[in-house]
């Protein structure tokens, strides 16, 4: 994702691989246009009233035309990763509403969002040359267990 929060989390997997990284912008998060970024735990606890409130939209908008456009680009965007990858393993480092637009794709959930993905977790589809899409994991957190718990800022 062209996301700041993403790149920050990208960064260490492409040292460890010794990969560069590479800005994919079909996998920006739907409030990409936002000017500040609330984490959706705020949202939900409503800190303010206008944190609550930008939390009942979205779940109002969660299958809106809008929100099912931007599904469709962010299913465009992983698609053509895989394309371009064939035969091959690749991260790609999102959010958690592009975790949802896609897997719920696949899954053929009508609604974009449908659940709350755990910062950084992993989520695993294989992608058949058929074209046959197989969630294999959503979710996956275990590799957190133990670590300290860090600021969303942080974590994201």
């Amino acid at each position: 994702s062209p996301l700041v929060r993403a790149r920050q989390t990208a960064r260490p997997l492409g040292e460890l691989h010794a990969l560069e990284p590479i800005v994919v912008d079909g996998l920006a998060e739907f409030d990409r246009d936002e000017r500040t970024y609330i984490p959706i735990e705020e949202m939900k606890n409503g800190a303010t009233p206008a944190d609550r409130q930008r939390w009942l939209d979205l779940l109002a908008n969660n299958n809106s035309a809008g929100r099912r456009a931007w599904r469709a680009q962010v299913v465009v965007a992983v698609e053509e990763l895989v394309e371009q990858n064939r035969g091959r393993r690749i991260a790609a480092v999102c959010h958690g509403g592009v975790i949802n637009a896609y897997t719920s794709h696949v899954m053929g959930i009508e609604a974009p969002m449908f659940f709350e993905p755990e910062y950084t977790s992993v989520h695993r589809v294989l992608a058949a040359s058929s074209g046959v899409r197989s969630i294999v994991t959503l979710n996956e957190a275990p590799f957190l267990r133990g670590l300290p718990t860090a600021g969303v800022e942080d974590r994201a």
